[in-house]
């Protein structure tokens, strides 16, 4: 079935991709919350639920490059909405798989398989959205996409104080489940269909990214610009209870600061779409976003630096981090039809999954150079800080470009 072109974004394709990615990031960030009470659970203490918890977070996010590799070729050789469709179905099942482990192996494997379900919805959601919404009004659509995430990721960090982990993890993968009733009525977009007609055009091949050094630049600054927001609630914010213990911070509540952080995203999100639709452009945006961010962490380890509570910090990274909804926007923009989703879901994905990068190189700073845990954390995000910043630079200006056309 073909779609026609949306100029509203309260339309189905926006709606579905908006729940599948509130879905997500809902859980995604159920084992951000649930780490240490569920390693706990397993007999874990001390200084094993930090070395454990890093590792199962870099294997799931190990699943998610693999799974936005995988994910990507098949939604741009396939079509977008079976990506979706796949995509919530291994998650789901993994996540109520997650409800009943009982030891580290099986936990690292569903969180694997977790991975590799999550990889597909964004990319592929992000694509539909922007091939099925006019070229003025595509950003109000991935607004709302990118939003619902971020209060995804909110409603993760609320439950967490109130249900067990086993049943959250349940619960999130039989809300997964719900949606692929939803999924049912989704539809294709014409842009994708033009293509997937033409046997000339070659779809969803990774090769192609590198087949020209213009390309594969684009390709890597484009994932080098979102790398920072992982590193914000990947290892700031993730790390939190860390970070109190070792400079005294008394009563810090890590589901607070993620909670706080994801509003800030939220707000981030929601602001920074709307200043991109109305000053029409994408990357100064993206820029201005990310000054912000800087200015937030470099208070935030001041505050870490006088033992005093990070909540209010964590609210400010959040919602400089919230240029999100721009970004995502952005990358789709950056690419063809014939590599869109491909470049969405890993993009995506290897940005969450540099944390697996992160994660060994502020360990191998703190052997090295007999640094802390938050000295090292400074040194790795003035490093990403400088590689997004520099990236945002070189990337052209993408409002208001046609997408209706394909990579050769």
């Amino acid at each position: 079935m073909k779609a026609r072109l949306h100029h509203s974004p309260l339309n189905l394709a926006v709606f579905v991709a908006g729940l599948g990615f509130f879905v997500d990031a809902f859980d995604l960030f159920l084992f951000n919350i649930y780490r240490i009470p569920s390693l706990k659970d397993l007999g874990l203490s001390g200084k094993d639920l930090t070395s454990y918890g890093e590792n199962l977070l870099a294997i799931q996010m190990a699943g998610m490059m693999i799974g936005g590799i995988v994910t990507g070729m098949i939604g741009d050789k396939k079509g977008r909405v079976s990506v979706l469709f796949g995509s919530i179905l291994l998650y789901s099942v993994s996540n109520m798989a997650n409800a009943f482990v009982y030891d580290i192996q099986s936990y690292a494997v569903v969180r694997f398989f977790a991975g590799l379900g999550l990889a597909g919805e964004l990319g592929a959601g992000i694509a539909l959205v922007s091939e099925s919404m006019s070229i003025e009004n595509r950003g109000y659509g991935t607004i709302m996409v990118a939003t619902l995430g971020a209060i995804g990721a909110v409603t993760a960090g609320l439950i967490g104080n109130i249900i067990p982990w086993r049943m959250a993890f349940l619960g999130a993968g039989i809300l997964g489940l719900l949606l692929l009733f939803l999924r049912m009525k989704t539809m294709e977009t014409d842009m994708f269909q033009k293509t997937i007609q033409n046997p000339i055009v070659k779809k969803g091949s990774f090769s192609l990214l590198f087949s020209s050094r213009s390309r594969t630049i684009k390709y890597l600054a484009c994932i080098l610009m979102g790398v920072p927001i992982w590193y914000s609630v990947g290892l700031l914010i993730t790390l939190s209870p860390e970070i109190a213990s070792l400079y005294h911070i008394e009563g810090l509540q890590l589901g607070t600061c993620f909670i706080l952080f994801q509003v800030g995203i939220t707000l981030g999100d929601l602001s920074s779409g709307m200043l991109s639709q109305l000053l029409k452009t994408r990357k100064k945006i993206i820029f201005a976003y990310m000054l912000f961010a800087i200015a937030a962490t470099v208070l935030h380890f001041l505050m870490i630096s006088r033992s005093k509570d990070l909540y209010i910090t964590s609210l400010l990274m959040g919602t400089g981090c919230g240029y999100l909804s721009v970004y995502v926007t952005a990358t789709a923009e950056h690419f063809g039809t014939n590599l869109r989703v491909l470049v969405s879901a890993t993009v995506t994905n290897f940005m969450r999954g540099a944390v697996t990068i992160l994660v060994p190189l502020h360990v191998w700073m703190e052997k090295t150079w007999q640094l802390n845990l938050v000295e090292s954390l400074s040194l790795t995000g003035m490093l990403v800080w400088l590689l997004a910043l520099a990236s945002v630079m070189l990337l052209p200006e993408t409002y208001g470009k046609n997408l209706e056309y394909t990579e050769k």
